[in-house]
């Protein structure tokens, strides 16, 4: 069922007898460690069964893991798997209108337009009996990281040298070593496991799990570009070598990381020393 015909039917049945509470399964990882396991069926999508819920969900999980807003994950889960109440808590349009802003730009990358099901007008305005928005929660100081870009997939170069490559470090302010691998999710959806290693970052306060983290979210976000990078049977180690500007993290360079090459090896231990032009 569309959203809306859920919601109109939602209003007026008994939700003791039209719902049942089950336990949200660990391969939905979106939805774990989000404050409660149970959920209800059917869903505030219409999903009248588990089957339906995480063939339906799958797709959202990777937007969920880029962390495009930081409360993504609540407005997914509240709607993919609503928590066991008496009652179903919806969404305050005000929370799927700040989600939207900072992710409908993740989907545009990957060819996708925010989709009519989410349509925030469907949900309550008030924010005294639905999940509210939570634009309070830059009240109080914190950091404000960079964000990964949606871009074109740099050429990944295979053939350099150590004096090249140590050119671009200087022309550049991170380079994170990426150990990629094909992973087969339990409903045979392609997925990926991705390792990072910062092997420099000159970025002010910037920590290492944070560039890390960010290289992640590139990676997710940029997914035709993971997906040309990742070998189907075998892991394969690259260096990412980019630019933080303006808030934004911009990858600009691609080296396969071979076995038995010295190249990149020479030029990260050089680069401790190095002194650009």
């Amino acid at each position: 069922l569309a959203l809306s015909v859920f919601l109109g039917m939602a209003v007026g049945f008994d939700i003791g007898l039209s719902t049942k509470c089950v336990a949200i399964p660990k391969e939905m990882a979106m939805c774990q460690k989000i404050g409660y396991s149970e959920m209800r069926l059917p869903n505030l999508m219409g999903h009248t069964s588990m089957e339906e819920v995480m063939l339906k969900s799958t797709a959202w999980q990777r937007l969920a893991h880029t962390d495009c807003h930081p409360h993504v994950r609540t407005f997914l889960c509240s709607l993919f798997a609503p928590v066991c109440l008496d009652t179903f808590i919806q969404p305050c349009r005000s929370m799927c209108a700040a989600v939207r802003e900072r992710c409908a730009p993740l989907l545009a990358c990957h060819g996708h337009r925010w989709p009519r099901s989410l349509d925030c007008d469907r949900f309550p305005a008030g924010e005294d009996m639905c999940l509210a928005s939570l634009a309070k929660e830059h009240a109080h100081p914190h950091k404000v990281l960079p964000k990964p870009a949606c871009q074109s997939c740099p050429a990944v170069e295979e053939f350099f040298t150590h004096k090249r490559v140590l050119e671009v470090f200087c022309d550049n302010n991170f380079a994170v070593k990426v150990k990629l691998s094909k992973k087969r999710t339990v409903l045979g959806h392609r997925d990926f496991n991705i390792e990072c290693q910062v092997e420099f970052i000159i970025q002010g306060s910037l920590l290492p799990y944070e560039m890390q983290n960010m290289i992640q979210q590139w990676l997710l976000i940029n997914e035709n570009c993971t997906e040309r990078m990742t070998q189907p049977h075998r892991p394969t180690v690259f260096l990412l070598v980019g630019n933080i500007e303006d808030g934004v993290v911009l990858v600009n360079h691609i080296y396969r990381w071979q076995k038995r090459d010295f190249q990149l090896t020479s030029a990260t231990q050089k680069w401790r020393y190095h002194k650009c032009l």
